[in-house]
């Protein structure tokens, strides 16, 4: 359980740098006439986001989910091929990445890394990491419950965001 803890901690580490850029990419942002869209959708991510890192060792501790090599490993490796792919979006966004929904007017769509292939894979990140990391130790009801109420939210998530980079794409 103790090593398990230090993973959720360091995986809460990671979304502590990631709000970090995000915060200096908004003023990047701002500083070009970038304009937020979806902010009343922000805090249901916040506190989605939040309670998965809360509720993955809580209920590993409070139901004695026992560790599971064989699931357990499997899902190490998505959770980490997971941050590898958001700090390769986050790379390949540059500036313009951001937890928020932030448009720049003007600016062509990112075309680069892996939007090459996907339209939102540092979506696909979030869906893989947060039903992986609560298997990773064999919880099983946050996994199910997270990706259930992550899918609900990356539905008006994604229709927010492709409404605000259609409305302010070049002409």
């Amino acid at each position: 359980m103790v090593w398990y803890a230090a993973l959720v901690l360091a995986v809460a580490a990671e979304r502590a740098a990631e709000l970090a850029v995000a915060r200096r990419n908004t003023r990047w942002s701002a500083a070009r006439g970038g304009v937020e869209h979806g902010r009343g959708h922000y805090p249901a991510m916040v506190a989605l986001h939040a309670g998965l890192l809360v509720a993955a060792p809580l209920e590993v501790w409070a139901a004695g989910r026992p560790f599971v090599p064989a699931l357990g490993g499997p899902m190490l490796a998505v959770v980490v091929a997971a941050q590898g792919l958001r700090w390769w979006c986050v790379g390949s966004l540059g500036p313009r990445w951001n937890t928020r929904v932030i448009v720049v007017p003007g600016l062509p769509p990112v075309a680069r890394g892996p939007y090459r292939w996907l339209r939102h894979p540092n979506y696909a990140a979030v869906a893989a990491e947060g039903a992986a990391l609560p298997l990773v130790h064999g919880a099983w009801v946050t996994a199910a419950v997270f990706t259930v109420l992550n899918a609900a939210l990356l539905a008006v998530r994604v229709r927010c965001e492709n409404a605000a980079l259609a409305s302010a794409a070049p002409a």
